[in-house]
């Protein structure tokens, strides 16, 4: 087990051997740290996490609401993760076309 540099809870479940995990493996992470929720995992190895935020709109004094996707590395040691499940992810080194976050932290949905 690699200490990552970010205070996070260790992942108990199995390795299988993937290169790209960031606790067993030689993944790097680095840059920011998002919360979000899952909202889809149909990928093999990855998921889709949405953050949701509020803009404040001064012309119209009200706020607005904006989400942003991002696609996230899920290593193997986590374990499987279901829509609504809170995560967190950082950034690490592009793993594809458009995945370049890791989740290292996760806290099952009530």
């Amino acid at each position: 087990m690699r200490d990552i540099g970010v205070d996070v809870n260790t992942p108990q479940g199995e390795w299988d051997g993937d290169e790209n995990c960031p606790f067993h493996g030689s993944l790097r992470l680095r840059g920011q740290i998002i919360e979000g929720t899952v909202y889809s995992n149909n990928m093999s190895g990855s998921i889709v996490v949405q953050r949701e935020m509020t803009r404040y709109m001064k012309k119209y004094e009200r706020y607005e609401k904006r989400t942003r996707r991002y696609p996230a590395h899920l290593p193997s040691c986590i374990g499987e993760l279901s829509p609504g499940d809170k995560v967190r992810i950082m950034e690490c080194r592009p793993l594809s076309k458009t995945v370049k976050f890791c989740v290292i932290d996760t806290e099952a949905s009530q």
